[in-house]
């Protein structure tokens, strides 16, 4: 008797689904939290900058500080009794010479890609399970191709990428799969954020690390549109047997194949063309 009542007294999980996107005010995370909304689900933007409209709520919160996505996503599990699905959106980039990058930067870079990455799934963990909930982390096909001058944001892809497959394999047993999506080339503001060193700060490089941004951003800019990334979120968010690791969009897909048929030296010598270095 005792018994019943203490779990009378536990609130009821919410019938309606409920998702949390981790850097949603812009980019690929608001489309995706755009579209979650206009589906039905109840949806939580974390991120430092707000994300304007009435039907996202906003948490605010730093990636790069530790305990401050714990928080926020522990606040809204507790208020929505239920998370479905966890988007990691949150990203940061800089095109620098890996022997005179900053420690500071790079450090911030992995912090925001990674780190908080790997603390927003273990914070939403709990919810998750109740629910047999979705994990999307939000990687790059830079994770698996090396981009000149972008080695922190390519290394940092890649381990993005190792943790849900590691995630998945780990996490299937409590009804939990989690997934990595790799974009390519965007066409969001990140381009235009990315933190470029500049000539004094570059050295013997600087002309190496100008052309290869240039050239970035020009792809990033001529890729993909935001909305379509978002929709192969929802659409992997809905898969009842996700892949662990997914691109977005055929061509992207096609890519991906064709680097992984082809010897790395080859695939080093056509991104080197591509981005105009030696």
């Amino acid at each position: 008797m005792e018994q019943q009542q203490q779990q009378s007294k536990q609130p009821a999980l919410s019938p309606r689904r409920t998702a949390i996107v981790v850097g949603a005010s812009s980019g690929i995370g608001r489309e995706t939290a755009l579209k979650l909304a206009a589906q039905g689900y109840r949806v939580f933007n974390v991120s430092r900058t707000p994300l304007k409209g009435e039907r996202v709520r906003t948490i605010t919160a730093d990636a790069a500080q530790e305990g401050e996505l714990t928080k926020a996503i522990r606040a809204a599990g507790e208020e929505a009794q239920a998370v479905d699905l966890l988007v990691y959106s949150a990203g940061c980039s800089m095109a620098a010479p890996m022997e005179h990058a900053k420690s500071g930067d790079y450090r911030y870079l992995f912090e925001v890609n990674y780190f908080g990455a790997v603390e927003a799934l273990r914070a939403c963990l709990p919810y998750l399970k109740k629910r047999g909930g979705r994990a999307i982390l939000v990687s790059s096909l830079g994770g698996e191709m090396p981009i000149p001058f972008d080695s922190f944001y390519s290394s940092s892809k890649a381990a993005l990428e190792m943790l849900a497959r590691e995630s998945d394999m780990e996490l299937r047993a409590h009804g939990v799969r989690a997934c990595a999506l790799l974009p390519g080339g965007t066409a969001t503001d990140f381009t235009y954020n990315r933190r470029v060193y500049k000539a004094e700060e570059s050295g013997s490089y600087a002309p190496s690390v100008k052309k290869a941004s240039a050239a970035l951003a020009n792809m990033e800019q001529g890729g993909m549109e935001p909305s379509l990334v978002a929709a192969c979120v929802l659409k992997l968010a809905q898969k009842r047997n996700p892949p662990p690791v997914s691109s977005a969009g055929g061509k992207n897909g096609a890519v991906r194949y064709l680097t992984k048929l082809l010897p790395e030296r080859v695939t080093d010598w056509m991104m080197r063309k591509k981005f105009n270095q030696r």
